[in-house]
């Protein structure tokens, strides 16, 4: 059986990363969300599982100060009623704002999105990656810089097939200067993981560093949600900063 990781193998630096898809059984909703950092005020954080979702909250408020705290600290998942919403900033919770309206998922997208612009963070301009899980149905977002500063907006249906998922990121995946953004459509990945442990385990393994290489790992987090019951659903953590 392939790997989950097997589609993340050649990222040596994603930066934040963001999957759907479902169970290897069908019956459950896949969202993976995984931090990476490069800088110590990146690394100063974790994944923290809070009533209404999963949060970015800082390991090191002084370090994590040196950066840019609110490109840092965000929803990073938030649950409704109307479905699941996810992303690499603030704009989570007006994606589950839009949720509530019923839509499907790439309108949910396109409208809880309109306002919102790459991230200010010159000369990187890290594009804004998001998606949604609602009425059986998933979709991906990303929201980049153009050539000319313009900003590019692509949305993607992402069918929820037994036992796969389809992944973005924020960079391509080569450590250079700049780094180059992420470009195309989501990437396939295989989840084989038949609790979220497993699948968690897996792609923080597959993003882990290559041989020689830095471990920019920060963070992974997986959820799983039944298809049936949508709000029964079960959510593993992996922080770096708190493994043995």
């Amino acid at each position: 059986m392939k790997e989950t990781g097997e589609g993340l193998l050649n990222l040596e630096y994603p930066g934040r990363l963001l999957a759907v898809g479902a169970s290897i059984s069908g019956s459950e909703t896949v969202i993976i969300y995984a931090v990476t950092g490069r800088s110590p005020s990146s690394q100063a954080r974790r994944l923290v599982h809070e009533a209404a979702g999963v949060w970015v909250r800082p390991t090191d408020e002084e370090v994590l100060s040196k950066g840019n705290v609110d490109l840092l600290v965000y929803p990073a998942i938030l649950f409704s009623a109307g479905g699941i919403a996810a992303s690499n900033g603030k704009q989570t919770p007006d994606i589950r704002g839009v949720l509530e309206s019923g839509a499907e998922p790439v309108p949910v997208l396109s409208r809880a999105l309109a306002a919102w612009d790459y991230e200010p963070d010159a000369p990187i301009y890290t594009p804004r990656i998001s998606g949604c899980v609602c009425r059986g149905k998933a979709a991906l977002s990303v929201v980049r810089r153009g050539p000319e500063g313009e900003t590019l907006r692509s949305y993607f249906e992402a069918p929820l097939r037994p036992g796969k998922g389809r992944f973005i990121a924020t960079y391509q995946g080569p450590n250079r200067e700049p780094l180059p953004c992420f470009e195309g459509d989501p990437l396939d990945m295989a989840l084989p993981g038949k609790t979220p442990r497993e699948t968690a385990e897996q792609v923080y393994r597959a993003l882990g560093p290559r041989p020689g290489g830095r471990d920019f790992r920060v963070a992974a987090a997986s959820v799983h949600v039944s298809i049936s019951d949508p709000q029964a659903f079960d959510i593993h953590i992996i922080n770096r900063n708190e493994r043995t």
